[in-house]
């Protein structure tokens, strides 16, 4: 049929709370089903060609990897960044370097942070992403076998960041391959750190990734938390992060999508407490029949909160772009600021964007604002490059270049904003 939350045959027993916690994501799974787009949440994006195939659970025989080096937006003249490797959902301790970490600094794959740091494990997975009303959380924790466990203790300033690394590999296998990973970070009051996740593929068959975040922000705490996404142009990637701010926290996101057949990226964010900031950017380049959706939620759910989006797309070929934004502000929550935008650039007159941003509203004293713009090529500045001695494609790419730099330029990491920007540069100019 689809993918299969009662084909768990690979998991290894776990202790009660966790056998218990699978458990029941299979059978809200089983209550809920893929969703479809009768909701609205899915209104713009259909998951019937999942449905196609009957997927098989990733064995940790597929987790081969060619050899070369790995990503990373770190420059050799830094200090290397902390990593976990992930192969098919698994992770290769052989591929990741975790040597120098501070102390009470936790970074490990989680299943084998549940010999030492159980407690902590049982006190927050599933907290924030909700099994019994998001299929594929539940979906997720259903077949949970793997993932990540980052945990930075109180006032730790990190200065090199994490990189997570996940890698869909090996050959075309009926039925297809699919893994579920969880990641989970708890930042202790006043910690910082900078986390980069890498989705890539070294195949050019078909795979689904299915992976849920959870992320816990003290008092105080700052994230900056970065994310690309370039895997081959016949994978799914589907993606659900969740995160609680504490008082006074700050988090920046941003999420660059060049890759995959279809992909989602939905971000949920509650502002928990008071003075929470959160910044969430973004910048998706697709071609030819990609589908790409990015949804995200916002809930201030206290006072003084100030979040902000910018999203910026480029579409060309037949690509289809979804971009739903949701910001809520809950009775009580005075002195809000939330701002956001999304803007998307069609190259195709065959392309399509379905852009739905929503303002929910539930106190008085507030600043808050959305808007959606849709256009093409300015032809008047592409006159002006031309005119100059510059021909139509480069003209187009410095255009396009143009147009997604701003948000890229809102990465407050030079080092990263450099990477992506280079990432970006390399869809202008494939080969």
């Amino acid at each position: 049929m689809t993918l299969n939350a009662e084909d768990h045959s690979h998991l290894t027993p776990g202790p009660p709370w966790l056998e218990a916690l699978r458990t029941e994501g299979r059978c809200h799974f089983a209550q809920l089903g893929l969703p479809t787009p009768r909701q609205e949440a899915w209104r713009f994006t259909n998951l019937a060609p999942l449905t196609q195939p009957r997927w098989q659970i990733a064995p940790p025989a597929s987790a081969a990897l060619n050899p070369g080096p790995l990503p990373s937006v770190v420059p050799a003249d830094h200090p290397p960044s902390y990593r976990l490797v992930f192969v098919n959902g698994y992770w290769r301790p052989d591929l990741s370097s975790t040597s120098g970490m501070p102390n009470g600094m936790v970074l490990t794959g989680l299943a084998a942070a549940l010999i030492d740091h159980a407690d902590l494990i049982e006190a927050h997975l599933g907290r924030l992403a909700r099994a019994d009303t998001q299929a594929l959380v539940a979906l997720n924790t259903g077949l949970l076998a793997s993932g990540a466990l980052l945990v930075l203790p109180p006032g730790l300033m990190l200065e090199r960041p994490v990189e997570v690394v996940m890698i869909g590999t090996g050959g075309e296998s009926d039925p297809p391959l699919a893994w579920h990973p969880r990641l989970l970070v708890v930042a202790g009051a006043g910690s910082r750190a900078t986390l980069i996740e890498h989705h890539l593929s070294q195949t050019h068959h078909q795979n689904c990734a299915n992976l849920v975040t959870e992320l816990f922000l003290g008092a105080g705490a700052q994230m900056r938390h970065y994310k690309t996404q370039r895997e081959n142009p016949a994978s799914f990637h589907l993606a659900t992060t969740s995160g609680r701010l504490d008082r006074d926290a700050s988090y920046e996101g941003f999420l660059l999508t060049t890759g995959g057949r279809l992909s989602r990226n939905e971000v949920r964010l509650v502002l928990d407490g008071p003075g929470a900031t959160a910044t969430l950017n973004g910048a998706y380049l697709v071609r030819g029949q990609q589908h790409c959706d990015t949804t995200t939620l916002i809930d201030h759910a206290t006072p003084g909160g100030t979040s902000s989006q910018l999203f910026k797309g480029v579409l060309d070929d037949e690509a289809w772009a979804v971009f739903q934004g949701r910001v809520l502000v809950r009775p009580g929550a005075q002195r809000t600021d939330g701002q956001q935008l999304h803007r998307a650039l069609l190259l195709s007159d065959r392309a399509r964007i379905d852009a739905k941003p929503e303002l929910e509203i539930h106190a008085d004293d507030v600043k808050c604002g959305h808007g959606a713009t849709v256009g093409d090529l300015d032809d008047d500045a592409l006159f002006y490059l031309r005119a100059r001695g510059i021909d139509r494609d480069a003209a187009r790419s410095l255009l396009i270049a143009a147009f997604i730099t701003e948000t890229i330029a809102r990465i407050t990491d030079p080092v990263v904003a450099a990477a992506f920007e280079s990432l970006a540069d390399g869809w202008l100019t494939p080969g």
